[in-house]
């Protein structure tokens, strides 16, 4: 059909066949992630794969950059007042939901105000507002209680819990029940019939999206989508995705093993790189027997060796170190104070201590994790020093529901789980992902000590660094004492990829924006 022909029949009203138009060829990025997703709600759940899909659908007020930095994201401006207790947050133009509806001030409210019941962040900052309102349409105003130096920390903190921005009428679903529609406003939307939980999870390029016109810089900066569709590709077996990788099946591979990386060596076709530095954590269930006995917590403390536990997944002193403390090795807030030295005759002293009877301890293990080896290591140690362990292996997804229930073991229950929570949630105390004792309201485990939360509301309201320091080594000294977890040393995750993409971006968190295909 030549050009006129073609205008004279759009002018007739006539539709062409589809035939007659070349269709575009979509890009699509195959991934390999490391687990499976099994729910959409980023503010119930620290789970690192609701994580990397709150990443995708959903944008935040603020975020950080390569250098750790607060940048504005979603807001245009903001004010702070001279006394330090009203901020002022402005939106920037063209937001917009997937569904096309504008991104007002009341939905950063909500959202705000959801996040705030679940997040360590969250719930601090909201026990120092006065009032969170949406001033106009465009504009968020933040009134505190008394002046509170952690506002942008709070509202721009990176990894998990993210204080991501959905719809009011979403955010309006309570804290304590999961979301089921992923409304959000970011560079990616789900497309949920193609989600297929233990398969493949499926995300299409918004065409809502508007990008910040700086640089992308970690998480801040323009959000580019340069593919049309990202899949996710659930692969357990961590063989069968390498060879995918090779044969140019997928082109990303998260959490590679590194025994792998030698069987990659002398491929120009594929790049391995180090991305996120991790905290092996060992997380007991306190809200039942046997762990809600401390003397039996500090004995797992005792029993734990770094070395030989992070070793069994990684034997390149490059990608893991030893870290005798609950914050990362890299932190300001570091310290190894009271730190006891790995001792099974101490363990053993403690069990005996305990009054432990027998009772039986059920491990969760993810098998497809970074973490599987490091619980074969910690089980074996339990079974030596006469501790009765059930061993269970899942995959991720069943773990993370799991690990959800209070119930006996008897009932469904668990004891133990291995997970490896990335450095921005491991290095401060407020924070902090493992170390919150406020009951029902902390992580997975769920333990309960007046002291360290009272100090970890004294170092919201710290005057300078060293004051925090030192609040910081008083709850490490408190921690060793009711040991809300056992870490099990710090590592760092590789990635294998196709030397082909261009511009992916290394965050610390797996981002699929900005990442280009050569064609």
């Amino acid at each position: 059909m030549t050009n006129l022909k073609r205008k004279l029949a759009l002018a007739a009203g006539l539709v062409l066949p589809l035939v007659a138009l070349p269709a575009a060829a979509q890009t699509v990025l195959k991934v390999r992630p490391f687990g499976d997703l099994r729910t959409l709600d980023p503010m119930t759940t620290s789970d690192y794969m609701v994580r990397n899909h709150a990443y995708m659908v959903y944008d935040t007020l603020f975020a950080v950059d390569a250098k750790g930095l607060i940048k504005p994201q979603m807001a245009e401006s903001f004010t702070t007042s001279t006394d330090g207790l009203t901020w002022t947050f402005v939106l920037r133009e063209g937001l917009k939901f997937h569904d096309n509806t504008p991104v007002t001030s009341t939905d950063v409210v909500a959202s705000l105000k959801r996040w705030g019941e679940r997040d360590g962040l969250g719930q601090q900052l909201l026990a120092h507002t006065a009032s969170l309102t949406a001033t106009d349409p465009k504009t968020v105003t933040l009134v505190l209680k008394d002046r509170w130096g952690l506002v942008l920390d709070a509202l721009g903190k990176p990894s998990s819990m993210l204080p991501a921005i959905m719809p009011a009428r979403i955010a309006a679903t309570p804290s304590n029940q999961n979301i089921t529609d992923a409304t959000g406003s970011g560079p990616f939307m789900l497309v949920k019939e193609q989600w297929s939980p233990g398969s493949k999870i499926v995300y299409a390029k918004a065409p809502t999206y508007q990008p910040r016109k700086e640089a992308p810089d970690g998480l801040s900066g323009g959000k580019v989508a340069n593919v049309d569709r990202v899949e996710w590709l659930i692969m357990p077996d961590a063989q069968t995705a390498l060879n995918a990788l090779q044969a140019g099946e997928i082109d990303i591979f998260e959490e590679m093993p590194p025994d792998m990386i030698s069987l990659v060596k002398g491929n120009a076709k594929i790049t391995v790189s180090k991305l996120a530095a991790l905290q092996g954590v060992f997380r007991m269930n306190q809200s039942q027997p046997p762990f809600n006995n401390p003397k039996l917590r500090q004995a797992m403390l005792h029993l734990v060796d770094q070395e030989q536990a992070v070793r069994a997944y990684v034997d390149d002193k490059a990608l893991y170190t030893i870290c005798p403390s609950f914050y990362m090795c890299d932190s300001p807030y570091f310290t190894d104070a009271a730190w006891p030295k790995p001792d099974l005759a101490a363990a053993r002293k403690l069990i005996a201590e305990s009054g432990y009877k027998g009772e039986k301890i059920v491990v969760l293990d993810a098998t497809e994790t970074a973490l599987s080896p490091q619980t074969l290591v910690v089980s074996q140690l339990m079974r030596d020093v006469g501790l009765n362990v059930d061993y269970q292996a899942m995959d991720w997804g069943t773990l993370s529901s799991r690990r959800t229930s209070k119930n006996l073991v008897t009932q469904g229950g668990w004891s133990t789980f291995a997970s490896g929570p990335a450095a921005p949630d491991m290095t401060e105390p407020v924070g902090h992902l493992a170390l919150r004792s406020n009951c029902e309201n902390a992580w997975f485990g769920w333990p309960c000590d007046e002291a360290i939360e009272k100090l970890r509301a004294e170092f919201t309201m710290a005057p300078d660094l060293d004051a925090r320091k030192a609040i910081a080594r008083k709850i490490q000294e408190r921690a060793v004492e009711t040991v809300p977890y056992v870490p099990v040393g710090q590592f760092w995750l590789v990635r294998g990829r196709q030397a082909s993409l261009n511009g992916l971006l290394s965050p610390g968190v797996p981002v699929y924006w900005n990442v280009s295909k050569s064609r």
